[in-house]
Parts: C-alpha cells; structure tokens; sequence
C-alpha cells in the first residue's frame, strides 16, 4: 500500500485561495522559470519562496564559484604584468642590467 504525499504550510496558510469573493493570495508565492541547478531541467513554477531558497542557495553557491575563479584569473594576470613593469622601472633606473640577447647564427 502506498502512502499518499501531503506538502503543506509550515505556517498554516494556504498560497492561493478564492474567499469572500476575492482571490486571496500569500505574498511569499513566487514564480521561478530557468534550470534547476542540481538537474539542469527547465523550471518555470509558482512556489513558495521559502521552499525555493535551497535551489536558489545552489545557484547563488554555483555562481560565486565562477566569480572567484575569474577574480583569481585577473589577479594573476596582473601580477605577471605589475612584475614586468617593475623590471622595467628597475632597468631604467639602472638598478637591474638590462637583459642580453643571445644571437643564434643559423
């Protein structure tokens, strides 16, 4: 025998419902359309917002990652090109030797 699944309001309220002619709706019933980032299928459903934030933490989390990994990027990026300057500097101050190029006779 199986079991039949109720979700209900941890609130005790209900999203959606027509009393005293009228359509009384819970502020927190939101829509969310794109892809869900656990699967990768389609989303686009009205829920409560509360029940969305663990999907919604797993896409902030996914995001961040990518954020972090181009900061990363642009960090090294410019310290190649702070040390290149600094030699620079350096040769042109006379503090460094200026690099000799080597001839290949061929």
């Amino acid at each position: 025998m199986e079991l039949k699944t109720v979700l209900t309001c941890p609130l005790g309220s209900k999203c959606q419902e027509i009393r005293d002619g009228a359509i009384h709706q819970c502020t927190w019933l939101t829509k969310l359309a794109g892809k869900n980032p656990s699967t990768g299928e389609n989303v686009d459903e009205h829920g409560c917002a509360i029940t969305w934030l663990p999907l919604l933490l797993i896409e902030n989390s996914q995001q961040q990652r990518g954020t972090s990994a181009a900061i990363e990027s642009f960090r090294n990026e410019m310290v190649a090109a702070n040390e290149g300057n600094q030699r620079i500097l350096q040769i042109t101050a006379g503090l460094l030797a200026p690099p000799q190029l080597n001839m290949v006779e061929g």
